[in-house]
């Protein structure tokens, strides 16, 4: 969704608080640690999800090649392996059986995991696509103004990444990095540019970390926003300050305690917010899904946030890690194991390194609070089908 930088993703992990630096990439799994690959979540929109990420796939230049540890494939094969996990989802295997064809027929390889833990071990975070109320009019509490990319804001491309930076012009008429998220609001550098106004400030500044979301306006209509482009600065986490400045615990951080944290410190929000210097511009989107930062609609439960320096997004993933059980009261009870096949669409500034990845989770109110409070340890596995050396003979 190309969140908070990425064509976002960068979600609950908004409150990301530490993701260390990360081993090796990616190694090779031998037969006897490979995982289960029982997907307890079913599959029902799995093959929904490989189907996007096929299209992906298809878009790429056919002499495009990836490594994946010490290993070297086409894109050909690359599409090859999610074309053959396509045709075996639509024989609708039973759980055992799809693991079992899996593991005969797929090399798998692991994340390399966060520094200083056991191998493999990452960090698991979640983010959502929220409902949140709106008027196209600044009107009653209505107050706190999302933006679409002011003029002043000028997108290039660096021509040694690829990367695309956002800048702006001094008076000078140089290219200089653009206004800090208080300078935006201060001096009211995107005046004009007002797509929608929230009741809620902080509202605001969680959908510009999750990167898109819906809003029902006034007259109970329901549109889509997505991601635009940012001020292209660094990413500061306010969940980590309020750790860092002991306001609380690195277990209590999610964000349900940020936001109580800061209903209940008033004096304290703006300074707080403005710690994050990123600030994110959008669009009204016709899409019902939101885009992730590989331009494919993303799946709940399914598709994931990675960082793409180090980890590949052309291949088929599987997930272990746990996740929250509510209770009718919405309130979480306990947290069971999770695993399941996914697929590495998106990106995030605060997802950096093969130590941690970002599941989405999709919206209601189970997306909600499974993404403001995951915070688990994980492993992430990815797949390329084998006999590739034998199809080049």
């Amino acid at each position: 969704m190309q969140r908070l930088s990425s064509p976002f993703l960068l979600l609950a992990t908004l409150f990301l608080l530490l993701h260390g630096c990360a081993k090796a990439s990616l190694d090779k799994v031998g037969d006897n640690d490979l995982p289960s690959f029982t997907d307890e979540m079913g599959l029902d929109n799995l093959l929904t999800g490989a189907v996007r990420h096929l299209h992906y796939l298809n878009k790429l230049p056919n002499d495009s090649s990836f490594t994946l540890g010490s290993d070297t494939y086409p894109v050909s094969w690359m599409r090859e392996s999610m074309d053959s996990f396509i045709d075996i989802l639509k024989q609708d295997p039973n759980p055992e059986e799809l693991a079992r064809i899996v593991r005969e027929n797929y090399t798998v390889y692991q994340a390399g995991g966060r520094k200083d833990s056991p191998k493999g071990e990452m960090l698991i975070t979640g983010y959502y696509e929220p409902l949140l109320l709106g008027s196209l009019t600044k009107e009653g509490d209505f107050l706190y103004p999302l933006y679409s990319p002011p003029p002043t804001l000028i997108q290039i491309q660096d021509p040694s990444s690829g990367k695309t930076l956002f800048k702006r012009k001094n008076n000078k008429g140089q290219l200089v990095p653009y206004w800090t998220r208080k300078e935006i609001k201060e001096k009211n550098i995107a005046a004009g540019n007002e797509l929608v106004y929230l009741d809620n400030p902080v509202d605001a500044f969680i959908l510009q970390v999750q990167g898109s979301g819906k809003i029902q306006l006034t007259d109970g209509s329901i549109r889509s926003i997505h991601y635009a482009a940012s001020n292209g600065l660094e990413y500061f986490s306010i969940g980590k300050l309020l750790v860092d400045q002991g306001k609380m615990t690195l277990e209590e951080a999610s964000i349900p305690s940020i936001r109580k944290y800061l209903r209940e410190h008033p004096d304290e929000e703006e300074e707080i917010l403005n710690h994050n210097i990123k600030f994110i511009f959008f669009h009204w989107a016709t899409e019902t899904s939101p885009l992730g930062s590989l331009g494919e609609p993303l799946t709940a439960g399914r598709s994931l946030a990675v960082d793409p320096d180090v980890l590949p997004q052309e291949a088929l993933a599987f997930l272990v890690s746990r996740k929250p059980v509510l209770n009718d009261a919405g309130d979480i009870t306990a947290w069971v194991p999770m695993q399941r096949f996914v697929f590495p669409q998106d990106s995030g500034s605060a997802i950096l390194g093969s130590g941690r990845a970002d599941l989405f989770w999709g919206n209601g109110d189970y997306a909600r609070k499974a993404a403001g409070s995951m915070k688990e340890k994980g492993t992430l596995y990815f797949l390329v089908k084998n006999s590739f050396e034998e199809q080049e003979k």
